[in-house]
């Protein structure tokens, strides 16, 4: 039965809001744990790990991000590996988010001044103090704009969830679109609300942005 769009088909969609903001944030803190680890590997002094975690950045920041879901679905089926639809997806996302936040955090850290490690090894500092307590805390905040600035797009790319069923907010769109038969509306309504997610995040970004560059 066709329907004109309204407010319980806004409210539909806003609904289906909540899982796009969830699967953001759930990839968002996966993956930026595995990006840490591969920021600390792209800047180790050995070979052997800078090599594997360059490999690691070139084929997620080389292969769309829909190939690397599919990928991640499908894929582990043919492995033996059994995992729900959400699994695969965070699974996913955070590999995804990982390699290009290792990348984004690896050039946080070589832009802090190198004279601040060789003093703090001077001192005796070892190695997992000099990064928590000196390298860590100024690499986070000279790459804080670019990491708000991907997880905007990380939450623009969880669109893609919508082909592998999951009912997030572009999927409900779509789900909306076909039953009301007015696409403009209904597309429009979900651009909206991907804006109002997105647009505190970009604001953010710029402030933060223009504060650190404030000194130059």
């Amino acid at each position: 039965m066709i329907r004109s769009f309204g407010t319980s088909e806004f409210l539909f969609i806003l609904e289906a809001a909540k899982w796009t903001i969830l699967m953001s944030v759930l990839a968002f803190i996966v993956g930026g744990s595995g990006g840490l680890m591969v920021a600390l590997a792209r800047t180790s002094n050995s070979k052997v790990l800078r090599w594997a975690a360059t490999v690691y950045i070139q084929i997620f920041q080389g292969t769309p991000l829909l190939i690397q879901l599919f990928f991640v679905y499908f894929g582990l089926p043919l492995l033996g590996i059994k995992v729900d639809v959400w699994v695969a997806l965070i699974i996913g996302l955070s590999l995804h988010t990982s390699a290009f936040l290792g990348e984004i955090w690896r050039g946080s850290i070589q832009a802090v001044p190198s004279g601040q490690s060789e003093a703090a090894r001077a001192l005796g500092i070892g190695y997992v103090s000099l990064m928590k307590d000196v390298v860590l805390p100024q690499a986070f905040r000279i790459g804080l704009p670019a990491t708000i600035g991907f997880l905007v797009n990380l939450i623009k790319g969880t669109a893609l969830a919508a082909l592998l069923g999951v009912v997030e907010l572009t999927r409900s769109g779509q789900l909306m679109a076909n039953i009301t038969f007015e696409p403009l509306k209904v597309y429009g309504a979900v651009g909206f609300l991907y804006f109002i997610i997105c647009l505190p995040l970009t604001y953010a970004s710029g402030r933060i942005e223009r504060r650190l560059n404030a000194g130059h």
